[in-house]
C-alpha cells in the first residue's frame, strides 16, 4: 500500500479546491481540533483568503461529510469544519512546530505534489479525449444493452409465470367442481 494512501483518503475537492479540514489534519497532527484552530486563530492573518482556508457551509458539510458530520447530545450540530487549502497546509507548518507537525506535513505535501502531477498527465490533446469518449460511449451503450436484455428476460420470466399461475387456477376450479359432494347423508355400506 502506498504511504500516502491513508493522505490521499482525506483530501476532499469542495469549491474546486483540493482541501483537507481540520479534524482530518488535527488526526494527522496527533492534537486536538480545537488546538489546531486555535494555533490558526492565533495566527489568522498567515490564513486570510479562500485560498489558504475557509468554512464549510451545512450544505457543503452535510454534501461532503454525510458520515463523519456529528451532531452534539444537546440537539444541533457542532461547529462547521474548516478547509485548508495546499496553501493552508503548507502555512499549518509554521504554526504547528512539533516534529510530528513537521513530518505530517511532508506527507500531506507529497500527496498534494502527487495529485497535481496525476492531473498533469491526464490526456490534453483532443484526439485523445475524442477517442476516450467513444470508448466510454461504447462501454455505455454495451451495459445499457446487457440492462435491456435482462429486462426482457425478466418480463419474459414474469409473463410465463402469469400464464402457469393462471392454468394452475383453472385446473384448481376444475377440480372443485368435479368433486362435489352428495347433498345428505351418507350411509354406512351394510355388509352381508
Amino acid at each position: 500500500m502506498n504511504e500516502l494512501e491513508p493522505i490521499y483518503q482525506k483530501i476532499h475537492f469542495i469549491r474546486g479546491q483540493r482541501v483537507m479540514l481540520d479534524f482530518d489534519l488535527a488526526i494527522l497532527y496527533g492534537v486536538e481540533t480545537r488546538a489546531l484552530n486555535q494555533a490558526v486563530k492565533r495566527n489568522k492573518e498567515r490564513f486570510e483568503g479562500e485560498d489558504f482556508m475557509f468554512q464549510l457551509t451545512r450544505d457543503e458539510a452535510e454534501e461532503n461529510l454525510t458520515s463523519q458530520f456529528v451532531t452534539s447530545s444537546w440537539g444541533g450540530t457542532r461547529k462547521l469544519p474548516y478547509a485548508f487549502t495546499e496553501l493552508g497546509v503548507a502555512m499549518l507548518s509554521s504554526v504547528l512546530r512539533s516534529r510530528t507537525a513537521i513530518e505530517i506535513n511532508r506527507g500531506i505535501m507529497r500527496a498534494f505534489v502527487e495529485f497535481r502531477r496525476i492531473a498533469a498527465a491526464l490526456p490534453t490533446n483532443t484526439d485523445d479525449i475524442k477517442e476516450l469518449k467513444r470508448e466510454m460511449q461504447g462501454i455505455k451503450d454495451y451495459i445499457e444493452e446487457i440492462l435491456s436484455d435482462q429486462n426482457d428476460i425478466n418480463e419474459e420470466n414474469r409473463m410465463q409465470l402469469e400464464l402457469i399461475n393462471q392454468a394452475l387456477a383453472e385446473l384448481q376450479v376444475e377440480r372443485k367442481s368435479s368433486e362435489r359432494r352428495p347433498i345428505g347423508f351418507l350411509q354406512p355400506n351394510n355388509k352381508k
